[in-house]
């Protein structure tokens, strides 16, 4: 399924908004002094141009965690040089204050992590939605349809081929639709 420009739009300005968002919470908690609106301007700006480009189709959450983590090192070097911050540095050194360094990667880190999770939880669920609605219509304009063409709406309009009987399975319960099967004999116990 593929994602025509108003959805593409509205997704990467979701996207927009959560990235640039945490950026700017993250550099008000770290330094108390917010970046320069030039700056969010550009770096959002760039932020939505990218992820309308990428914004075509479902992504998996590695890719959208992945994509969250380079748009948050742009904006940081963006923001971090708009408030006169540090910018990041890809060596750590102790001079540089390595302590400092590695709280600033983690609280990145860590932050980008649960909004990614958060991101493709949300993806998951729009494009769930999207499924479901796009079947209800389909169904919709096969009864219109039908009903215009004096056909029965009970009568389908083509034949479709059924799985044999013994290859049908049961539907899965909801609660059991995302787990893990794993087949073979149960692990040792540890001694």
């Amino acid at each position: 399924m593929r994602a025509r420009l108003p959805l593409r739009l509205a997704r990467a300005a979701a996207f927009t908004v959560v990235c640039v968002g945490l950026a700017v919470l993250g550099h008000r908690v770290a330094g108390g002094a917010g970046p320069a609106w030039q700056a969010v301007g550009v770096g959002g700006g760039a932020v939505v141009l990218l992820a309308a480009l990428v914004a075509g189709r479902e992504r998996s959450p590695l890719t959208i965690t992945l994509f969250l983590i380079g748009t948050q090192a742009g904006l940081h070097q963006l923001l971090g040089a708009s408030a006169g911050g540090a910018p990041l540095r890809l060596h750590l050194t102790h001079e540089a204050g390595l302590g400092a360094d590695i709280g600033m990667l983690l609280a990145h880190l860590t932050a980008t992590l649960i909004t990614g999770w958060w991101l493709a939880q949300g993806e998951s669920a729009l494009w769930s939605v999207l499924r479901r609605v796009g079947t209800l219509a389909v169904r919709a304009l096969r009864r219109v349809l039908a009903l215009l063409s004096g056909v029965p709406a009970g009568v389908p309009w083509r034949r479709e081929p059924r799985p044999p009987r013994h290859l049908h399975l049961a539907p899965a319960r909801r609660e059991l639709r995302n787990s893990v099967r794993r087949r073979g004999p149960p692990l040792p116990a540890a001694s």
